[in-house]
């Protein structure tokens, strides 16, 4: 008996039955730590489901056994969606109920399932989500920063130039600025992000909703600073940066890096107008530091 069913039963309420489980691609998402962060129509849906399309089958046995889910499993990640897509669309075209779940939260963010979800809408199938936790909006809230208008970035790069570009894409959002970021790489992400950012406030919040659930609020400096000399941190990280000031220019590394990400795609006239544009500045001394930035690479 489960969680809804032991509460209506002490109530004197018969356990509810869950309604059909319409044929389709159903988005399941999944607890992101604590196994009771899931909705009850979650468990209806993967109960229900013909077959699951999961990250790690492995990963999500164990969510399997805690809520008795005995259906058939395909691993569905990057490495395996080549092999497994054929199946779940075959699946889907003979009318069975397909659940998609990724290792944690709601697949699709930063997780496998794009393509699954292009095929399944290609093919005039049915798609629906039975919606959850996301360690996205959790870190926001947990903040401290404005929610009003916020950027997910995903993961920041893993090498430093390309990681440095993304970052002063971002600069001038007016928005909170979220990133995923792998726990090894955390100390050098937020030396560029200080870098190129300055002393925004900021936040790494990891393992969410877990024993250990940690939320250091503190500039980007700071924070900086801190996992410089605390290397060795383990779990799942989101970063989350305010806005910058309203009064706030930007670093001329920011500008660098803004620059030499619009050009290339662009020329640099029009790389130089959309960078004045995006921070308020004078296109003709945008235009002449991208020309710098143009003999410097050519050199």
């Amino acid at each position: 008996m489960d969680v809804e069913e032991q509460s209506q039963a002490n109530e004197g309420q018969a356990p509810r039955k869950p309604p059909p489980l319409a044929p389709g691609l159903h988005i399941v998402a999944t607890p992101i730590g604590n196994l009771r962060d899931i909705t009850f129509r979650a468990i209806d849906v993967l109960r229900a489901a013909d077959l699951i399309a999961c990250e790690d089958t492995r990963v999500f046995a164990k969510l399997a056994s805690h809520y008795g889910i005995s259906v058939p499993t395909v691993a569905y990640s990057d490495a395996t969606q080549d092999l497994a897509e054929p199946r779940i669309v075959r699946a889907l075209a003979a009318g069975k109920r397909v659940a998609l779940v990724s290792d944690a939260g709601m697949p699709l963010i930063s997780d496998p399932g794009y393509r699954l979800v292009q095929a399944a809408l290609a093919g005039g199938h049915a798609v629906t989500s039975a919606p959850g936790p996301s360690a996205v909006p959790m870190a926001l809230a947990l903040s401290g920063l404005p929610t009003d208008r916020f950027y997910f970035g995903g993961f920041l790069p893993a090498r430093e130039g390309d990681r440095r570009r993304a970052i002063g894409a971002a600069a001038a959002m007016p928005a909170t600025l979220v990133f995923f970021e792998a726990p090894h790489r955390l100390p050098e992400s937020l030396v560029d992000l200080a870098d190129l950012l300055g002393a925004r406030p900021a936040a790494v919040a990891r393992e969410l909703t877990k024993l250990f659930e940690e939320v250091r609020r503190a500039t980007l400096t700071e924070l900086a600073a801190h996992y410089a000399a605390h290397p060795d941190v383990k779990g799942e990280i989101v970063i989350v940066i305010g806005p910058p000031g309203e009064d706030q220019a930007p670093d001329a590394a920011v500008l660098d890096a803004a620059l030499r990400t619009a050009m290339a795609g662009a020329s640099v006239k029009d790389a130089s107008s959309e960078v004045a544009a995006r921070f308020g500045l004078k296109r003709r001394d945008v235009y002449a530091r991208a020309l710098e930035l143009k003999r410097e690479a050519a050199s």
